[in-house]
């Protein structure tokens, strides 16, 4: 079976493309980050090339109005002025996606590495894919991550899509890190979508030590245009769909999603779209669910993903993190407070929920890892009481064992970085936690 391509796939054959490429157009304007052109012959999504003597830049068509085609350029627009020629790309490499595995490409899909060129598919990549909702099993068997807290307490199934909201600093780099090498999966796919270039190579250094085995990495950094970032996300769904249509168990690794959505937010912005909340666009919001529905289990293979959503001021009301909140399968949220006190992975297991966790594991495992969530919510809400000490003990039974019981649930939740921690293992810690036999929390 042939492997999907990573760029956008184009309507008609061949010839039919290259008439419409000879007929091309011009540019008449330039607003902001914007090229307009005129007499051009272009779909939604499809690639151009802008020419203007020396000067070369290619660019998406992202939006129309009457005879006006708008342009968002992928790369520098220097040396470019009214007139520019502009046509249709002829031929768009397609890379194929096992070639691609070990090595880390460009949101183009050209190599980054300097190990040579990827090897190339004819099979055109489908874009706009959905998935029939009947057609989707339904998820049955954890996935281990090799993280003791999502195992035990926030159990994450095979095809469930999960998202990671952290502030900065909180240590969600470490904890995605964490996730890549840990998690038992066939493939590893990481999207760097919008981040500090300076960053990439630390993370790849620091977590795959020179050898990336079965991950590849897709990098658009900050300073990439909004339809390069953009087109990075969709590339790192069609490799992640390419493995799983070869019934294979993916693990899709996107950080960030709001990158994502900021990149939409600045095309919106430019075409004229209203701002709502934050400045978001409409489109943003609609963008969202058609990138993240992408994901998940079909009767050929599954795909599990991670999206990180940045909190900015550490506020979960954010509208990306309320927006994603909404449509993904559970959150793991990054406590700034743990963090501070040396508690890393920092998660808030009261804040955080893995909506799949009661279908996907025992009924022992259930109420261990509920008793767990009460003690640590019940702590929370009596901390400032209990600080200042003026709670009195036997007040209430569940907070008594809270204290008792403090250090030993922080002892469970810190994992230093290199250590890796099986789905068995984590369950057979909780049950060690709670095995003086004291009746469960129904």
């Amino acid at each position: 079976m042939a492997v999907d391509c990573v760029l956008p796939a184009f309507p008609g054959d061949f010839a039919a493309r290259l008439v419409r490429a000879r007929q091309g157009g011009t540019v008449t304007a330039c607003i902001g980050m914007l090229l307009e052109a005129r007499g051009l012959e272009a779909e939604l999504g499809e690639q151009v090339d802008v020419v203007c003597g020396a000067a070369h830049t290619a660019a998406e068509v992202v939006g129309f109005k009457g005879p006006v085609t708008y342009l968002m350029p992928l790369g520098p627009m220097a040396g470019l002025r009214v007139g520019a020629q502009v046509r249709l790309s002829v031929l768009t490499p397609h890379i194929d996606a096992q070639a691609a595995v070990g090595r880390v490409i460009d949101a183009s899909g050209q190599p980054l590495d300097g190990a040579g060129p990827i090897a190339l598919s004819r099979e055109p990549v489908i874009r706009e894919s959905r998935i029939n909702p009947l057609r989707r099993p339904p998820i049955e068997s954890p996935l281990d991550v090799g993280v003791t807290a999502i195992n035990a307490l926030l159990t994450v199934g095979k095809g469930q899509r999960v998202g990671l909201f952290a502030g900065s600093g909180v240590g969600k780099s470490v904890l995605l890190g964490m996730l890549a090498r840990n998690t038992v999966a066939d493939v590893v796919i990481l999207g760097m979508i919008g981040e500090r270039g300076r960053e990439v190579r630390e993370f790849i250094d620091e977590n795959f030590h020179g050898s990336l085995g079965n991950v590849t990495v897709v990098v658009s950094p900050a300073d990439d245009s909004p339809a390069l970032r953009m087109r990075g996300a969709w590339l790192a769904t069609e490799l992640a769909e390419a493995h799983r249509r070869r019934g294979r168990n993916v693990l899709l690794l996107m950080d960030s999603l709001t990158r994502f959505s900021q990149a939409q937010r600045e095309i919106g912005l430019a075409l004229g779209e209203p701002p709502t909340t934050k400045g978001y666009t409409p489109s943003v919001f609609a963008l969202l669910p058609r990138l993240v529905e992408r994901a998940g289990m079909t009767e050929e293979g599954s795909i599990t993903a991670f999206y990180t959503v940045l909190m900015e001021e550490d506020d979960l009301q954010d509208p990306i993190v309320d927006a994603a909140r909404a449509i993904l399968d559970g959150h793991l949220v990054l406590s700034r407070r743990l963090a501070d006190t040396g508690v890393f992975p920092a998660i808030d297991v009261a804040a955080s929920i893995s909506r799949l966790q009661t279908r996907i594991v025992g009924d022992v495992q259930r109420q261990q890892a509920a008793r767990f969530r009460a003690l640590w919510a019940r702590y929370g809400e009596q901390e400032d009481l209990i600080t200042m000490g003026a709670y009195q003990r036997g007040t209430d039974p569940l907070t008594d064992e809270a204290i008792v019981r403090r250090a030993r649930l922080l002892e469970f939740l810190k994992q230093a970085p290199a250590q890796k921690v099986s789905y068995a293992e984590a369950v057979a810690r909780l049950q060690a936690l709670f095995a003086d036999g004291q009746a469960l929390i129904p």
